[in-house]
């Protein structure tokens, strides 16, 4: 036994990098949502770049450690503590047997993400551990975390203690500008609803998941009413019939049959992915070979 869930929590999954390769027999990728956490959580830790760890959605989760190891906590500002004691976020902890590791209250950001020193012991599908709920894939039994569940790992004992600069730790209260390429499907739209949807602020409803974000503002209208259906990128934006944008996320359907207008640069998915209903969000433009100079920079930060 290693690292047991005391209590019910609402919803963690153990996540990582995704699946990829299956999308034609209708595997979605998933994987973690914010890869910056994610990837800073394993880089603190010194695990390889495709370590699995736990996303945590929604507020208290109660852990207990059976064995020593080191974690990481990132992600969300939350109410985090171990034995009681109020610590804080985006570092290394050392952890003993019969640890109690809490999060709790999440204060600002949507998920929290638990790493420790290289990874769980499970198995993977389809060449990985992350939790697909609706495919019933990854994790433990393709299941959410429940409490009893037990998640083993090799056991460590450490001393030293790294923590992230502060300048690095992100800011999930600020107004989020999304980054988009668009897409070969601008043609059905519009140069004057193009120039709506630059211009507009909208807002995140509730309808937000591991699927996707759908926001609220003024509506853009299509020349179509729907394609051909066909394979659907990550940060791909639908507009439906009721011209309310869709950004697509990591549990997103594999095809699909809405004309997208653009596409969100992958990078900024993850920030999105840290915002809560009735934040709000802008998009703006960026040519495809700005974009993929950056996006190939954020990975090359933390390949070693």
């Amino acid at each position: 036994m290693s690292l047991e869930i005391i209590n019910s929590p609402i919803l963690a999954l153990v996540q990582d990098k995704g699946r990829f390769s299956y999308t034609s027999i209708g595997v979605t990728n998933s994987g973690v949502m914010d890869e910056y956490a994610y990837y800073i959580a394993n880089n603190l830790l010194g695990n390889d770049f495709d370590t699995n760890i736990i996303e945590i959605a929604f507020s208290n989760i109660i852990f207990k450690a059976n064995k020593n190891t080191t974690i990481a906590i990132t992600g969300a500002k939350c109410e985090f503590f171990i034995n009681d004691i109020a610590l804080n976020t985006w570092q290394t902890y050392n952890i003993k047997a019969g640890d109690i590791i809490k999060i709790g209250k999440i204060l600002s950001g949507s998920r929290v993400y638990l790493s420790v020193y290289k990874g769980f012991l499970i198995e993977k599908e389809f060449g990985s551990n992350s939790t697909t709920l609706k495919e019933n894939l990854g994790g433990l039994n393709g299941n959410k975390l429940q409490k009893g569940d037990v998640l083993d790992f090799e056991k460590f004992d450490n001393s030293s203690i790294i923590r992230l600069k502060k300048h690095y730790i992100p800011n999930y209260e600020e107004e989020l500008t999304l980054r988009v390429v668009l897409s070969y499907q601008d043609n059905f739209f519009k140069q004057e609803e193009i120039d709506k949807f630059f211009s507009n602020t909208y807002t995140i409803t509730n309808e937000f998941n591991r699927m996707g974000c759908k926001l609220d503002g003024n509506t853009i209208s299509c020349d179509i009413d729907g394609i051909i259906s066909e394979g659907i990128a990550f940060g791909a934006i639908q507009i439906p019939k009721d011209g309310k944008p869709i950004i697509l996320l990591k549990d997103r359907q594999t095809i699909g049959g809405y004309p997208k207008i653009a596409s969100v640069l992958s990078i900024d998915c993850f920030k999105l992915s840290q915002c809560k209903p009735l934040q709000k969000v802008k998009f703006t433009p960026i040519l495809l070979e700005e974009a993929q100079r950056k996006v190939k920079l954020f990975y090359s930060s933390f390949i070693r």
